[in-house]
């Protein structure tokens, strides 16, 4: 039976303090790849831009830098607890060319005159990829921009099984199956490129990217574990991996140690952007 646009797999990593903790350590991480995507894709100053699950606003925030002052963005989510984090968040930082309002971007009623519509790591969570994006592009005025940052797991689970490593490669089969089995998308290339096609937008331009590291400072290793963390709900509840096996405690070190011994950088979520540009007519 085909997904409805509206319907919603289970958010993977959970709706915690501790999550929205670990969202903003990974926007730390792809800040610069995700600044750089925004202005490939034609974000520029002046711009009224739809944020979509937007989470603490780390991306919306990256918009509204941007667009300056004479622009607007408008970020939104279905969790209001990480809203009051991201509308906290605004205010200190004296944000007044952004706000944040609580719905499902596939249903609540928004304004259809903005100039761009964007996203990280949204579209993966939604049921039917295509028309969640038909639905989108409703919102966004002819010529205006749409422009998602997706994960793919693909590519790093064929780069750790092609090292000598033994623990990563298994870690990232255990997301993996997590990910599929709460109903997430983990391979989000062809489906990016199937949904701009069906939602009008024709073949988007395309960039893969991912972080790599390996000194024992990079917070990589800390966004590996509680990563971890925020899914150990879900592995165990699929009798895919025990806390036991995780071994949280220690597994950053562990990580690092095969990361030396090895001589093969850790790599983080492989990241697919598409973007392309509304038809006039």
């Amino acid at each position: 039976m085909a997904s409805s646009a509206t319907e919603t797999p289970t958010y993977t990593m959970g709706r915690t303090e501790t999550e929205t903790r670990r969202l903003m350590l990974q926007a730390r991480i792809y800040h610069q790849l995700t600044h750089r995507f925004l202005s490939d894709a034609g974000i520029v100053p002046g711009m009224k831009v739809l944020d979509l699950g937007s989470g603490p606003g780390d991306v919306a925030f990256i918009a509204a830098d941007i667009v300056g002052q004479f622009g607007e963005v408008v970020g939104i989510d279905m969790n209001s607890a990480v809203l009051d984090v991201a509308r906290s968040r605004a205010q200190a930082e004296g944000r007044a060319n952004v706000r944040f309002v609580e719905g499902d971007c596939r249903a609540a009623h928004l304004p259809n005159d903005f100039d761009a519509a964007i996203g990280r790591l949204v579209l993966m969570y939604t049921g039917d990829v295509g028309k969640t994006m038909q639905g989108i592009v409703e919102h966004v005025r002819p010529g205006g921009v749409v422009a998602f940052m997706e994960a793919e797991f693909s590519v790093a689970r064929g780069y750790l099984g092609s090292g000598s490593s033994e623990f990563l490669p298994k870690a990232w089969e255990w997301a993996d199956q997590v990910f599929l089995q709460s109903g997430a998308h983990t391979s989000m290339a062809p489906q990016l490129f199937q949904a701009f096609e069906a939602a009008g937008l024709g073949i988007p331009q395309m960039e893969l990217r991912a972080p790599l590291g390996g000194n024992e400072e990079w917070i990589g290793y800390e966004w590996a574990v509680e990563s971890m963390r925020s899914i150990l709900p879900l592995l165990e509840k699929y009798d895919i991996a025990t806390s036991d096996e995780m071994g949280l405690d220690t597994l950053g070190n562990r990580i690092h140690s095969e990361v030396i011994q090895n001589g093969y950088p850790f790599m983080l979520i492989p990241m697919v952007t598409a973007w392309a540009s509304k038809p006039m007519t």
